[in-house]
């Protein structure tokens, strides 16, 4: 497969690309606003894996020229950018593609982290409706701490979970996640469940803040 990580020089859009990198033979290209931007960064990332004896090519770009070079392509952008970074690449996006967001809205006050949630019901949802019809979207990737996913030294050991409305899209990221070590995909049903888990986040982030040695903390169901 083709991945390219849209704001692939964020926290979630390094970890990401460096595990599949690392542990895959996937194509991954880093995109970028600024394509001279995402270029630092794909070098970096080789910089990285070459320093762990992992030969690989991790190209840079601009999104929309990510995108066409692409076949999975995940929004590693922040809530707020979703809905203008699919009307950015819309145009670039062809038949076959998947899209992926594992963004969720948080607010933080004195007593800590909230799901915010927008008017759509979910993040997930709101990329859903901004996005082309023949295009399908997958929710994944939203409760993964960034330094645990970062950090190759790490053993993950967590699951992620999965909502779609198109199954054959699902399987196709399903499989894409089972190919992180130490990461386990769960189905998690449609779109209209997205909420649950991207409400998650902040649970876990407060869950980390307020106890000793859970930095990083991550979900695994037994």
């Amino acid at each position: 497969m083709q991945v390219a990580l849209l704001g692939g020089t964020g926290d979630i859009g390094e970890g990401l690309a460096l595990r599949w990198a690392y542990h895959t033979t996937h194509e991954v290209i880093i995109g970028s606003r600024d394509a001279e931007k995402a270029r630092r960064k794909a070098n970096e990332y080789k910089t990285e894996l070459e320093s762990r004896g992992e030969e690989t090519e991790i190209a840079g770009f601009d999104n929309k020229t990510a995108v066409k070079h692409a076949n999975v392509i995940v929004l590693a952008v922040p809530p707020y950018h979703i809905t203008e970074t699919i009307e950015t690449i819309a145009d670039s996006l062809a038949e076959g593609d998947v899209l992926v967001t594992p963004a969720t809205g948080i607010k933080r006050d004195d007593d800590g982290f909230h799901y915010h949630r927008p008017q759509a019901g979910s993040v997930t949802q709101l990329a859903a409706d901004a996005k082309p019809d023949e295009v399908p979207l997958v929710g994944a990737f939203h409760n993964l701490a960034s330094g645990r996913l970062a950090d190759l030294d790490v053993d993950l050991n967590v699951d992620t979970l999965l909502v779609a409305d198109d199954d054959d899209a699902k399987e196709t990221i399903r499989k894409l996640a089972q190919g992180i070590e130490g990461l386990r995909p769960l189905d998690a049903g449609s779109i209209a469940n997205a909420a649950e888990i991207e409400a998650l986040t902040p649970l876990l982030i407060n869950v980390a803040m307020n106890n000793q040695g859970m930095h990083d903390l991550g979900i695994r169901f037994r």
